[in-house]
Protein backbone atom coordinates (compact mmCIF):
# COMPACT_ATOMS: atom_id res chain seq x y z
CA UNK A 1 0.00 0.00 0.00
CA UNK A 2 1.05 3.43 -0.93
CA UNK A 3 1.17 6.38 1.31
CA UNK A 4 -1.52 8.01 0.01
CA UNK A 5 -3.61 5.30 0.25
CA UNK A 6 -2.72 4.11 4.00
CA UNK A 7 -3.64 8.19 4.91
CA UNK A 8 -6.90 7.91 3.33
CA UNK A 9 -7.52 4.40 4.96
CA UNK A 10 -7.01 6.50 8.54
CA UNK A 11 -9.53 8.94 7.35
CA UNK A 12 -11.88 6.58 7.04
CA UNK A 13 -11.68 5.17 10.11
CA UNK A 14 -11.43 8.91 11.26
CA UNK A 15 -14.64 9.45 9.96
CA UNK A 16 -16.72 6.15 11.47
CA UNK A 17 -15.44 8.04 14.98
CA UNK A 18 -16.66 11.08 14.30
CA UNK A 19 -13.75 12.93 14.38
CA UNK A 20 -12.66 14.90 10.77
CA UNK A 21 -11.42 12.62 8.89
CA UNK A 22 -7.69 13.47 8.09
CA UNK A 23 -5.72 10.80 7.85
CA UNK A 24 -1.67 10.77 7.37
CA UNK A 25 1.27 8.18 6.80
CA UNK A 26 4.73 8.67 7.09
CA UNK A 27 7.20 6.64 4.74
CA UNK A 28 10.52 6.08 4.75
CA UNK A 29 10.89 4.84 1.20
CA UNK A 30 8.36 1.78 0.91
CA UNK A 31 8.57 1.51 5.09
CA UNK A 32 5.60 2.43 6.46
CA UNK A 33 6.45 4.35 9.93
CA UNK A 34 3.57 5.36 11.47
CA UNK A 35 0.07 6.01 10.45
CA UNK A 36 -2.75 7.76 12.17
CA UNK A 37 -5.87 9.67 11.83
CA UNK A 38 -7.43 12.61 13.72
CA UNK A 39 -7.97 12.06 17.15
CA UNK A 40 -8.59 15.80 19.02
CA UNK A 41 -12.13 14.72 19.90
CA UNK A 42 -11.41 11.56 21.60
CA UNK A 43 -8.16 12.50 22.83
CA UNK A 44 -9.71 15.77 24.45
CA UNK A 45 -6.36 17.36 22.56
CA UNK A 46 -6.01 20.36 20.37
CA UNK A 47 -2.69 19.14 18.95
CA UNK A 48 -4.06 15.41 18.06
CA UNK A 49 -4.30 15.93 14.28
CA UNK A 50 -3.27 13.21 12.01
CA UNK A 51 0.04 14.98 11.27
CA UNK A 52 1.18 15.72 14.86
CA UNK A 53 0.74 11.78 15.50
CA UNK A 54 2.46 10.57 12.69
CA UNK A 55 5.39 12.95 13.02
CA UNK A 56 6.12 12.16 17.08
CA UNK A 57 4.97 8.22 16.63
CA UNK A 58 7.26 8.32 14.36
CA UNK A 59 10.18 9.88 15.42
CA UNK A 60 10.22 8.10 18.51
CA UNK A 61 9.78 4.49 16.61
CA UNK A 62 12.78 5.64 14.58
CA UNK A 63 14.41 6.62 18.00
CA UNK A 64 15.34 10.14 16.04
CA UNK A 65 13.40 13.43 15.83
CA UNK A 66 14.87 14.37 12.44
CA UNK A 67 13.08 12.85 9.93
CA UNK A 68 14.91 14.30 6.76
CA UNK A 69 14.69 11.19 4.72
CA UNK A 70 10.54 10.60 5.51
CA UNK A 71 7.45 11.77 3.43
CA UNK A 72 4.80 12.60 5.15
CA UNK A 73 1.02 11.91 3.38
CA UNK A 74 -1.66 13.25 4.47
CA UNK A 75 -5.55 13.72 2.86
CA UNK A 76 -5.50 17.39 3.85
CA UNK A 77 -3.27 20.20 3.35
CA UNK A 78 -1.46 20.74 6.79
CA UNK A 79 -2.68 23.63 9.27
CA UNK A 80 0.19 26.46 10.83
CA UNK A 81 0.81 24.18 13.48
CA UNK A 82 1.25 20.83 11.48
CA UNK A 83 3.36 22.65 9.01
CA UNK A 84 5.47 23.85 11.47
CA UNK A 85 6.14 20.76 12.95
CA UNK A 86 7.55 19.13 9.63
CA UNK A 87 10.10 21.81 9.42
CA UNK A 88 10.95 21.42 13.07
CA UNK A 89 11.55 17.79 12.28
CA UNK A 90 13.40 18.47 9.18
CA UNK A 91 11.10 16.35 7.27
CA UNK A 92 11.73 15.58 4.02
CA UNK A 93 8.76 16.35 1.94
CA UNK A 94 4.62 16.63 2.73
CA UNK A 95 2.46 14.90 -0.08
CA UNK A 96 -1.56 16.33 0.52
CA UNK A 97 -4.12 15.36 -1.21
CA UNK A 98 -7.32 17.80 -0.68
CA UNK A 99 -6.41 21.93 -0.65
CA UNK A 100 -7.38 23.67 2.52
CA UNK A 101 -8.19 27.57 1.36
CA UNK A 102 -8.81 28.20 5.11
CA UNK A 103 -5.70 27.35 7.03
CA UNK A 104 -3.62 25.57 4.62
CA UNK A 105 0.15 26.46 5.13
CA UNK A 106 1.62 24.55 1.95
CA UNK A 107 0.73 26.79 -0.47
CA UNK A 108 -3.22 28.34 0.29
CA UNK A 109 -3.22 30.89 2.37
CA UNK A 110 0.09 30.47 3.35
CA UNK A 111 3.87 28.52 2.77
CA UNK A 112 5.19 27.80 6.04
CA UNK A 113 7.64 25.12 4.82
CA UNK A 114 8.94 27.20 2.36
CA UNK A 115 9.26 30.31 4.36
CA UNK A 116 13.18 31.26 4.92
CA UNK A 117 13.01 32.78 8.45
CA UNK A 118 12.41 29.19 9.17
CA UNK A 119 15.81 28.36 8.36
CA UNK A 120 15.22 24.77 7.32
CA UNK A 121 12.56 24.02 4.84
CA UNK A 122 10.03 20.87 3.79
CA UNK A 123 9.56 20.42 -0.22
CA UNK A 124 5.87 19.83 -0.30
CA UNK A 125 3.84 18.64 -3.35
CA UNK A 126 -0.36 18.84 -3.25
CA UNK A 127 -2.81 17.13 -5.84
CA UNK A 128 -2.02 13.27 -4.50
CA UNK A 129 -5.15 11.36 -5.06
CA UNK A 130 -7.09 15.13 -4.56
CA UNK A 131 -10.89 13.90 -5.56
CA UNK A 132 -10.92 10.93 -3.34
CA UNK A 133 -9.69 12.83 0.28
CA UNK A 134 -11.74 15.71 -0.87
CA UNK A 135 -14.94 13.49 -1.39
CA UNK A 136 -14.41 12.10 2.22
CA UNK A 137 -13.89 15.87 4.04
CA UNK A 138 -17.20 16.73 1.90
CA UNK A 139 -19.36 14.16 3.01
CA UNK A 140 -18.51 14.37 6.43
CA UNK A 141 -19.54 17.93 6.48
CA UNK A 142 -22.52 17.39 4.55
CA UNK A 143 -23.53 14.72 6.68
CA UNK A 144 -22.25 16.84 9.56
CA UNK A 145 -24.82 20.11 8.16
CA UNK A 146 -27.53 17.50 7.86
CA UNK A 147 -27.59 16.42 11.41
CA UNK A 148 -27.80 20.38 12.32
CA UNK A 149 -31.31 21.02 10.20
Amino acid sequence: MDGMEKALEEARKAMKEGEVPVGAALMRGEELIWADHNRREQDHDPTAHAEMLCLRRGAERLGNWRLGDCTLYVTMEPCPMCAGAAVMSRLGRIVYGAADPEKGCCGSVYDLPADPALGAAAAWSAGEKEEACAEILARFFSERRKGRE
